[in-house]
């Protein structure tokens, strides 16, 4: 897929997710942005990059940790994502907080303006992660750190259908690579390439809960990445499109409700 295509599918796709992504991932992602937080060490008075944000459920906590005394520029492509964040920010008067839409890609940051950088299972859909690395790395100053966290093997996340059973429906490759960087190496080896040094990458799996196959459905089609494509669906389309997911996931069903593998993968590294 050319690369705009992809930033303008990811861009509006997220636009379109935003208002029930927490209600179905936040619990989901809590396991993997806890470690990612812990592995981070922020401090008190420090400045904060946090990429591909979404709706700040990272960036805010990050912002209590470093205290009025520092600040954290939570950004995103997504409009949408990027309104939920000041919101929220506003609501519990962060006022170190600022929210800025950006390409992970070209941030439009100072060189060396910032102590820690993170990204919270963001940086699979960006259509060149190493060149987003890079200018994680140009906006952290000398010996400032970088926390990201990726999902992990296909093979041990139980929702991996849910792209080839869109994709099949619509021309929409919306996640071409999105298990190549927790794959073996692949998060280390393209740290390294983007200049990072005292890499550490640790893996850690976990089960998703979803109360009925609605929900799972919901989680799957409506507040993630394939939002977009799933919403020029037609009913028959998106009937299909749930039965098959339904079907893939199966095996994880325990009455009404589903338990779903999937793996994380978290690193630190050093500008």
């Amino acid at each position: 897929m050319d690369a705009q295509l992809q930033l303008r599918v990811q861009r509006y796709g997220w636009d379109k997710a935003a208002g029930e992504y927490e209600r179905y991932w936040a619990s989901a992602l809590e396991p993997a942005q806890n470690k990612l937080l812990r592995m981070s060490s922020l401090r008190r008075g420090e400045r904060v990059l946090d990429v591909a944000c979404g709706t700040g459920l990272v960036s805010l906590r990050a912002a209590s940790t470093v205290g009025e005394g520092g600040s954290v520029l939570a950004v995103d492509l997504s409009d949408e994502m990027v309104k939920d964040v000041a919101n929220a920010a506003k609501e519990q008067s962060l006022s170190q907080v600022t929210a800025a839409r950006m390409d992970a890609q070209a941030l439009t940051v100072k060189d060396g303006a910032y102590d820690v950088a993170l990204c919270a299972l963001g940086l699979m859909y960006v259509p060149d992660p190493s060149l987003a690395l890079k200018e994680m790395k140009r906006a952290l100053r000398p010996g400032g750190r970088l926390a990201v966290a990726v999902w992990g093997a296909r093979e041990n996340c139980g929702w991996a259908e849910i792209f080839p059973i869109v994709e099949r429906r619509v021309e929409s490759e919306v996640c071409p690579l999105f298990f190549q960087l927790g794959t073996a190496d692949g998060l280390s080896l393209t740290l390294e390439l983007a200049g990072f040094s005292d890499i550490r990458v640790e893996r850690m799996n976990t089960k998703i809960h979803y109360d009925s196959a609605s929900d799972a459905c919901a989680a799957a089609f409506v507040a993630g990445p394939v939002a977009l494509a799933y919403s020029h669906f037609d009913d028959g389309m998106k009937s299909s499109a749930k039965a098959e997911y339904l079907e893939s996931i199966a095996g994880f069903k325990s009455g009404d409700s589903y338990e779903v593998p999937g793996e994380f993968v978290i690193a630190t590294a050093t500008a």
